[in-house]
């Protein structure tokens, strides 16, 4: 039972982690767009980046899913598992549903 605390919070924080990484990648994606404007850069440049600033942001609603079923189920075993409150995997279990919010828009 600890060891299944331990792995759902470390999926929770990798998640996390991995939403930030989504949103850090558009915002990059935008200013690289926004550069090859300002550079008049050929058309077809333009075009193939928005492409890929698509596909980062085609990324964000299944990492969000996939953050939201991590969080519920970190969530259900903290409260399915309360003889456990005592351990440290416990703690640091409700310590990353705080610190993994569920929803941001950035």
């Amino acid at each position: 039972r600890l060891r299944q605390l331990k792995i759902k919070t470390g999926v929770l924080k990798r998640l996390g982690k991995e939403r930030e990484f989504n949103f850090k990648e558009i915002a990059l994606q935008e200013k690289r767009i926004q550069k090859f404007k300002d550079e008049n850069r050929d058309e077809y440049d333009i075009r193939k980046q928005y492409e890929v600033l698509e596909e980062c942001k085609m990324m964000v609603p299944h990492t969000q899913q996939r953050l939201e079923a991590a969080y519920n189920d970190l969530n259900n075993i903290l409260a399915s598992e309360t003889d456990l409150s005592e351990s440290a995997e416990y703690k640091a279990a409700q310590d990353m549903l705080v610190t993994v919010p569920i929803n941001t828009a950035e």
